[in-house]
């Protein structure tokens, strides 16, 4: 059906991340991306005032927004599962390219070239993607410190192999985030005023 694009993508609220994980609070595909746009955005900031970069951080914004938007039709597959060997993860890549493209032919066909990029990862955006896969991380490591602070241990395998993973990225940004911003997230509202 044409047209339907943007109900589609209002769906994102329906699917919940962390399904093999017992969470303390729901987190939902929709929240999670929005953290992650916020993230990318002053990652790209970061580069471009303290590294010299030349990134546009309301594109890296706008792509973190739609980074994960296959979810909303092939379901948030967890990491453990998505990686488990090549035969599983090269598969996964084929659902999501398949969920890429019908999503994309949910838009008229004169907008179908502007939102394309915004799925399909370009060469000429790889640096945006990076930061938007370093923004990813660190949104997840969020959630598992949040469940951690709330008393959930089920998490803490979760956020050592979130951190190692972003450590292995060799992120400047992201470790200055990591460094600057995230020791306020273990904070009470009270301690952060």
């Amino acid at each position: 059906m044409k047209n339907n694009f943007f109900a589609v993508i209002s769906r994102m609220k329906y699917i919940n991340r962390w399904a093999l994980m017992r969470n303390t609070i729901q987190e939902n595909l929709s929240e999670h991306t929005l953290e992650t746009a916020y993230i990318a955005h002053v990652l790209a900031v970061m580069r471009n005032k303290r590294h010299g970069g030349n990134v546009d951080p309301e594109r890296c914004a706008l792509l973190a927004m739609y980074h994960d938007c296959t979810e909303i039709i092939t379901g948030d597959l967890p990491t453990p599962i998505k990686y488990y060997n090549p035969e599983i993860r090269d598969a996964y890549g084929e659902i999501e390219e398949n969920a890429k493209n019908k999503l994309l032919g949910y838009l008229p066909d004169d907008l179908k070239d502007e939102y394309e990029p915004l799925f399909v990862p370009t060469e000429k955006e790889k640096e945006l993607w990076q930061l938007v896969k370093a923004a990813d991380k660190i949104s997840a490591l969020i959630k598992c410190i949040d469940e951690r602070n709330m008393g959930n241990n089920d998490f803490k395998k979760a956020e050592s192999s979130t951190l190692v993973a972003i450590q292995r990225l060799e992120c400047a940004e992201a470790d200055e985030f990591l460094r600057e911003f995230l020791p306020a997230y273990g904070l009470t509202l009270d301690e952060q005023a």
